[in-house]
């Protein structure tokens, strides 16, 4: 079954207060990652991968990098003369911008409504994996599921998430009690973390947004999830690929470190089901003779005369000689000088850093240096 009977619908902004200054000039959805991509890169490309051929991106501030970076869809063979990609701007009949996830379905109401396909996915930016969605709507439609949710159980996973929705399920995965914004007791059998992946009939979903609005509600996990237990056929969908959701710089810092180890990241970036960017023309990384690279990722165009090591380094990174990267993550267009050296620090972009300056951070906290800042 291919994903043509499935809309998706992503939230390109929310969680991104959690990420301080690296979201302060752009929404969650455009924040670098990896060396090359963006956070929405990842659910377009599974939405993509899984043939869902309308895709409708919600937006609320801060979006214009984020229209720049998706444009017309093509990167994720979206770009159709019908469906394709749709960039759904904040509004709600002239009144103030939408600040949570009911009021943000509520003004793209009509995307949904107008939509021929009988089945929707919601779902955020701030998770890194790569899925497949067809097992998730073949699971769906055979358990006559009126909500799907995708979920995960794994001790390392919850230790990063000690604040979770978490999902208590039985043996068939039906939900019979969700608990939000508490810790998951690890040692419980029937515990699984959500992934805030959700699959709804359409017509359900639809009447929900009305539901929700009429009465004032604004909280979907609390109002329209926890609420529904009883009352509607919730079911899990358990992932065992490799996961990581974003809900703190500290987050946002680990697991763009993950993917130096090559296990890691042959599972996330694999053929079968490629991770789709903007792309860029630009020339190769050039090493001189005087720099030392180890273990690190880095991207075309960066020029290293210096060390680099277990570093990230983004398109366009010049390295000055005897300057020392470890352990840090350095974003396109930066320039550190001469005599640098920089450990446990996220540079954000177009970032220039003098002759001799020093940033020394630690694995529980790293240093954040904003963009384009002249150091």
């Amino acid at each position: 079954m291919r994903g043509k009977n499935l809309i998706g619908i992503i939230f390109s902004s929310i969680g991104e207060k959690s990420l301080g200054a690296l979201t302060q000039s752009r929404t969650m959805g455009s924040v670098p990652f990896a060396g090359k991509y963006k956070l929405i890169d990842f659910p377009l490309s599974n939405m993509s991968n899984s043939g869902i051929n309308r895709v409708g991106v919600i937006v609320k501030n801060n979006y214009k990098s984020l229209m720049d970076h998706l444009g017309s869809g093509k990167p994720w063979n979206l770009s159709r003369i019908n469906d394709g990609l749709f960039v759904l701007p904040p509004h709600i009949n002239g009144s103030d911008t939408p600040t949570n996830r009911i009021d943000m379905l509520y003004s793209i109401k009509d995307f949904i409504v107008e939509s021929k396909e009988n089945y929707v996915l919601l779902c955020d930016c701030n998770l890194i994996c790569n899925i497949n969605y067809n097992d998730v709507l073949k699971s769906h439609i055979e358990k006559n599921a009126d909500i799907t949710i995708i979920c995960r159980k794994e001790n390392k996973f919850l230790e990063n998430t000690p604040e979770s929705t978490v999902l208590c399920m039985d043996k068939t995965y039906r939900v019979k009690n969700i608990l939000i914004d508490s810790p998951c007791n690890k040692s419980s059998q029937d515990s699984y973390v959500s992934l805030d992946m959700m699959i709804f009939n359409k017509n359900l979903l639809i009447d929900i947004i009305n539901v929700c609005k009429s009465h004032g509600y604004t909280n979907f996990k609390r109002d329209v999830i926890q609420n529904s237990v009883n009352t509607m056929k919730i079911y899990g969908y358990e992932i065992n690929s490799f996961t990581y959701k974003i809900s703190s710089l500290l987050e946002y810092f680990n697991s763009n470190m993950s993917l130096i180890n090559e296990n890691i990241k042959r599972e996330l970036f694999n053929s079968q089901n490629p991770i789709y960017t903007k792309t860029y023309n630009n020339i190769p990384a050039k090493y001189t003779e005087n720099c030392k690279v180890k273990n690190s990722l880095i991207s075309n165009g960066c020029i290293i005369d210096g060390e680099v090591t277990g570093s990230i380094l983004f398109e366009g990174v010049h390295v000055g000689k005897n300057s020392c990267i470890s352990n840090s993550i350095v974003m396109s267009g930066t320039r550190i000088g001469y005599n640098c050296q920089l450990s446990y620090t996220i540079v954000d972009e177009d970032t220039v850093i003098n002759m001799g300056r020093k940033f020394m951070g630690f694995k529980s906290y790293p240093v954040y240096i904003s963009k384009s800042k002249i150091i």
